[in-house]
């Protein structure tokens, strides 16, 4: 190895935070605690036992748990033994889990007791399965007893693994380090592959970014399944920050926890915001002490900030993609956009941003690859190359191929430049609505009807018309106790919008979700074009 250069790995940071502090909490799960010290050795334990078992570089383990410390050990624990982590979304059935496991070519599973039930139909088409580690947490509710043939206790398995530090396991920085499947919306789910030096470099620039520190306490409503936690898997430990670990997010427990561990910071979809907020309306709350959120997906509504705000909450918004590690764009505040009054605040930190301090370069290109102008007002797709875009499709070439054409990884998403240098998403490529000829920006028309009082969230599509080609229409969740018509909802647009923008229909019902928080337009969209829309009020 040169005298001059080291593989960037995330693993020497977390060698480095036990050896520095040791005593320090790591993780905190109900009322158990673990200091660094014996976090460091479970994933010494966990890197020699797979070594035991055949692991070797690029070998996946798979790892169907939820955000427990179990998971979090996984992280580090895998890579140690060259292995390559295989993070699966606790919320899929069966034979999507099947096909993950399948097509990523995991030999290993370490999975949750209280997600069995999710393994037992498809278990029989999980052929390449060599050894399945079966965690009994006692927090993952009845045992009905049933474990798959041939699987072994997952602590006892552990206890018997040797906690000597394991031979260097990271020879090439590019070396995989994780496979994270996307949501597969629009078809089979792709299977993103991240190396060590990206995983090493988004972590560090998370705790840049978000001012991690030894003091700083973190907690898990991110699903650590999602973009490995958007690298806050790896960005928390290195710091040597404490992480509260959480199966399940419940407002009342998330602020409970917030109190208790006196939280500083944690990451979640716009919905976790929601779900404080609304909690803070019927059962009043303030947190004693700062906490900041990063909130990726829809930009944070005026409302939703102020009722964050209230709260002593700082939320940041955030933009990126399975393929860039999670989050690669950062919106961050001009000091004076804080003189600003609160809507027009809101439309500053709504924006994309700029990219994250280690990111690389993102440009927002017209149709021919060529950056369009810095006027707001031009739009094309945004584009992004460097340190955190994915090394490409796993067993698909021909997609990477594709999503990497004239040298950057296109997003699919339609922005602005701004002339200050920020990024503003005005679309998915497939979700701008084109009426008349005129293009019409989804995420204006939700941003209008979020600023309604009564409004919970709102999701805008397309449906056909004879007259137009297609028009816009809306899906409203009212807050719970509050009564709104289709009429009403539209006069409301139709005060602050130009008119051809505005829904010519109006559905009530609760918002289809993806696991990770996101509002499914996709869904949405294909019931309006089948024509098989519910409940429909019209204007």
């Amino acid at each position: 190895m040169p005298v001059n250069q080291i593989p960037l790995s995330p693993l020497p940071l977390l060698a480095r935070a036990a050896r520095i502090f040791p005593e320090r909490t790591a993780t905190i799960y109900g009322e158990q605690r673990q200091t660094f010290r014996r976090f460091h050795e479970r994933v010494r334990r966990l890197g020699n036992g797979l070594r035991a078992l055949g692991i070797g570089p690029e070998d996946r383990v798979a790892a169907l748990v939820p955000n427990t410390p179990t998971l979090l050990e996984a992280h580090f624990g895998i890579p140690m033994a060259g292995g390559v982590i295989v993070a699966i979304n606790t919320r899929l059935g069966g034979g999507e889990v099947a096909y993950i496991l399948e097509h990523s070519g995991s030999s290993v599973l370490l999975v949750d007791r209280g997600l069995l039930g999710t393994l037992r139909p498809a278990f029989a088409q999980m052929r390449g399965l060599r050894h399945v580690l079966v965690i009994d947490d006692p927090a993952a509710g009845p045992d009905d007893g049933w474990r798959p043939p041939g699987s072994a206790d997952y602590e006892t398995w552990l206890a018997g693994a040797s906690a000597e530090e394991p031979p260097e396991a990271v020879r090439d920085e590019l070396q995989t380090i994780a496979i994270n499947y996307t949501s597969g919306t629009t078809g089979k789910p792709k299977g993103v592959m991240y190396s060590h030096r990206g995983a090493c470099l988004n972590a560090l620039s998370d705790g840049l970014q978000h001012g991690l520190s030894a003091q700083s306490v973190y907690l898990w409503t991110l699903p650590m399944f999602h973009c490995n936690g958007w690298c806050f898997t790896w960005a928390v430990p290195a710091m040597a920050a404490t992480s509260v670990c959480l199966r399940q997010v419940e407002p009342n427990r998330v602020r409970d926890l917030i109190v208790r561990e006196r939280v500083t910071h944690f990451c979640g979809a716009p919905v976790v915001l929601q779900m404080l907020a609304q909690l803070a309306e019927s059962q009043p709350f303030r947190f004693d002490s700062p906490v900041r959120a990063a909130t990726g997906g829809a930009p944070p509504s005026p409302t939703l900030l102020a009722g964050m705000s209230k709260l002593n909450v700082e939320v940041t918004h955030l933009y990126g993609l399975t393929e860039t590690y999670g989050p690669c764009t950062i919106c961050e505040v001009q000091d004076d956009w804080l003189k600003l009054p609160l809507d027009r605040y809101a439309e500053r930190v709504s924006r994309q941003g700029v990219p994250h301090y280690l990111a690389g370069e993102i440009a927002v290109l017209d149709s021919a690859g060529a950056p369009v102008p810095a006027d707001a007002a031009a739009m094309g797709e945004i584009c992004i190359r460097g340190n955190t875009v994915m090394k490409g499709y796993h067993g698909d070439a021909a997609a990477t191929e594709k999503a990497f054409a004239g040298g950057w990884f296109h997003t699919g998403d339609l922005g602005v430049l701004h002339p200050d240098g920020y990024i503003e998403l005005r679309d998915r490529s497939k979700d701008i609505i084109i009426s008349g000829g005129e293009n019409i920006s989804t995420i204006e028309v939700e941003n209008t009807l979020a600023a309604h009082p009564d409004i919970l969230e709102a999701a805008v599509v397309s449906r056909p018309d004879p007259k137009w080609g297609e028009v816009p229409v809306a899906f409203v969740a009212l807050k719970p106790g509050r009564a709104l018509t289709a009429e009403a909802i539209i006069a409301f647009c139709r005060e602050r919008l130009a008119h051809f923008k505005c829904p010519q229909t109006v559905h009530f019902e609760s918002l289809p979700r993806t696991s990770t928080g996101k509002v499914q337009k996709f869904a949405l969209r294909e019931r309006m074009w089948q024509g098989q829309a519910k409940r429909i009020q019209g204007a």
